[in-house]
């Protein structure tokens, strides 16, 4: 019997970060909601409500990189971002390779929280592989 366990994901942004949920019984990745740009402080609050309410065994943060996957500037900004998540609250951190989130999205306005649901989502299927 598999136990189920809920998993956060985070599309790490300088604007927003993009929030997803999922469970390793359905495999399956949902946007949750998109944390605003404001002052370090304010992010950190609304993370740990997050992590508060919905208790995730796990998190994945996705990893930007160029076409050919050298790094540029804000790969080293989402590992340091991941961290900060695993040292705040001493959960695993997964990084996942985020190059064409992005590509496989319609454009709404919950743009971030839908690319933390493909980055989520691609978690899940590479584990199931």
């Amino acid at each position: 019997m598999t136990t189920e366990q809920v998993v956060l994901a985070f599309d790490y942004g300088a604007r927003r970060i993009g929030v997803a949920i999922g469970n390793t019984v359905t495999r399956r990745a949902r946007p949750l909601s998109v944390i605003e740009a404001g002052d370090d402080a304010a992010r950190w609050q609304a993370i740990a409500r997050l992590i508060g309410e919905w208790s995730p065994a796990r998190l994945v943060v996705g990893v930007p990189r160029h076409p050919d996957g050298a790094p540029h500037e804000m790969t080293a900004r989402c590992e340091r971002f991941a961290r900060q998540l695993a040292g705040r609250y001493g959960l695993p951190v997964a990084g996942v390779d985020e190059r064409y989130s992005s590509a496989v999205l319609d454009q709404r306005e919950d743009l971030d929280a839908q690319a933390a649901a493909v980055i989520l989502q691609q978690w899940f299927d590479e584990r199931a592989a």
